[in-house]
């Protein structure tokens, strides 16, 4: 079975544009069968009940059932839960706390780019939605639409905010005048509900959050280079702190936003070898600012319509970290994701031989703290060390720190690396000196995110079919679903 990479189909009924020079790939899937995505499950309440490596119960092995594994580490490591609507989830401290590693870089990376946070409002009239043809077409079957408020039947019915291109394109209409009030360049962090009637927790949901940006300018060239920046700033991102390699590039025309002109994505490669779409950027033309008109004087005082873009990354990559780098323990952080970079566990600490056990963690803790390192110490005594470290690889903490007796004796202690299993990851005689200590962990930490990704690159490389000519693509795509790239772009024609 073939697989998508850009979650681009293609069947008999789409027809295939082959380039003259650009190479074509397509995606091999890896031998073993893949099983499809889990729906919710019948008796949630019983499932939210069992969490933690006390509750006994298991993670399916990755390899016998991909779908049934996502979802155990998922409650497993405590990430999630059902929500009381079947569809929604309710993402509980610790998923959250990966959004929120997520929200800091991307917000100082956007205002980097002069991007300004905003905020509007949740519910949008339908009429907005009926103004673009094409939008109202493409989101008319995941509306979630109120018709009653105050006990009273509304004049007209107000939509769960999907998108938020129509009633930000409302605003926009008040807001540019002229061409000195472009380029105009907003982001808002908000919830969205799309009416979906299969889902997963973090992948697809009835409600969840994201990030939207929208940004208008005077020209059409200006509008794509915006969409293509913000690309990078996404392709960046998923590289370099959620280690996870991606191909960007544009979307078929069936898969293109609705209502946009282009729509341009990055892609990974989970484990079971599917695609996951992580962030999308769009070019909307002048669409949008036609259907509300939002119009400005030129420098010459001609009246023109503005052309803008729009751009957004959810919590999908949050179960996109998962899928790319969890194992038959549960989660695998990359450091620069990680909540909790080290956690350091006292071991064999009773007696008289304690006080000191804690005073050493104590200070590692300290020094680990004051240069920046996400570290916490689980001095608790209600439980082993063993089952700690457990449920400390089951959060995917990417540094595990013991210190025992012997070691504070030997001035010394004992680092475990959570992407290397067993004694491949384990390295004692670690100098426990403050100063030193640090500069260890450091060093660790970056090995791990360097890893992360060498190793989630090459899976995806290894999955990748080169093919040169139509006829060699057709034989592959013949077996199942493909992906088709051609240069940097992932579509199937330009």
């Amino acid at each position: 079975m073939s697989v998508v990479l850009s979650s681009i189909r293609l069947g008999p009924q789409h027809a295939f544009r082959a380039p003259r020079t650009r190479l074509v790939s397509v995606l091999r899937a890896p031998a073993r069968s893949l099983s499809a995505a889990s729906a919710q499950p019948a008796s949630p309440a019983k499932d939210s009940k069992r969490s933690g490596p006390a509750s006994e119960q298991s993670v399916t092995p990755l390899s016998e059932d991909f779908s049934r594994w996502y979802l155990d580490v998922i409650r497993e490591a405590q990430l999630a839960d059902y929500g009381p609507v079947r569809g929604t989830m309710v993402i509980r401290p610790y998923g959250y706390a990966l959004w929120e590693r997520l929200q800091s870089w991307l917000d100082a990376a956007l205002k980097e780019h002069g991007v300004q946070n905003a905020y509007f409002p949740q519910l949008i009239p339908m009429s907005f939605f009926e103004r673009e043809a094409e939008h109202v077409e493409g989101f008319a079957p995941e509306l979630a639409i109120v018709t009653r408020g105050g006990g009273k039947e509304l004049e007209e019915p107000l939509a769960l905010r999907p998108t938020s291109e129509t009633i930000i394109n409302s605003m926009f209409a008040k807001w540019v005048q002229s061409h000195r009030d472009l380029p105009m360049r907003l982001n808002q962090w908000a919830n969205v509900h799309r009416w979906e009637m299969r889902t997963r927790p973090f992948v697809r949901t009835l409600e969840f959050l994201w990030q939207e940006g929208h940004t208008a300018h005077a020209t059409p060239e200006e509008a794509r280079a915006e969409a293509m920046a913000m690309l990078e700033v996404y392709r960046e991102f998923a590289v370099t702190q959620a280690a996870m390699p991606v191909i960007a590039g544009r979307k078929s025309r069936i898969e293109q936003f609705a209502g946009a002109n282009a729509t341009f994505t990055i892609e990974a490669m989970m484990r079971d070898g599917r695609a996951l779409q992580a962030g999308t950027t769009h070019d909307l033309g002048d669409n949008f600012s036609r259907a509300f008109g939002t119009q400005f004087s030129d420098a010459g005082g001609r009246l023109r319509h503005a052309h803008q873009a729009s751009f957004g990354m959810s919590t999908r990559m949050v179960g996109g970290v998962v899928m790319s780098h969890g194992d038959d323990t549960g989660l695998r952080l990359p450091p620069r994701m990680a909540p909790l970079q080290v956690v350091l566990v006292p071991v064999a600490a009773r007696g008289a031989a304690a006080a000191a056990v804690l005073a050493a963690v104590d200070a590692a803790l300290v020094a680990l703290r004051a240069t920046g390192v996400r570290a916490q110490a689980d001095v608790g005594t209600e439980k082993s060390p063993g089952w700690k470290f457990s449920h400390w690889e089951m959060k995917g903490v990417p540094l595990r720190i013991e210190i025992g007796p012997r070691d504070v004796a030997s001035g010394t202690c004992a680092i475990a690396r959570r992407d290397r299993p067993g004694k491949e990851g384990k390295e004692f005689g670690v100098p426990l000196a403050p100063e030193l200590l640090v500069q260890e962990v450091l060093k660790r930490l970056d090995e791990v995110q360097a890893e992360l990704l060498e190793r989630a690159t090459r899976f995806r490389d290894e999955h990748i079919l080169d093919v040169s000519s139509h006829s060699q693509f057709l034989e592959v795509i013949e077996q199942g679903e493909v992906c088709a790239r051609w240069g940097s772009f992932c579509a199937p024609h330009a």
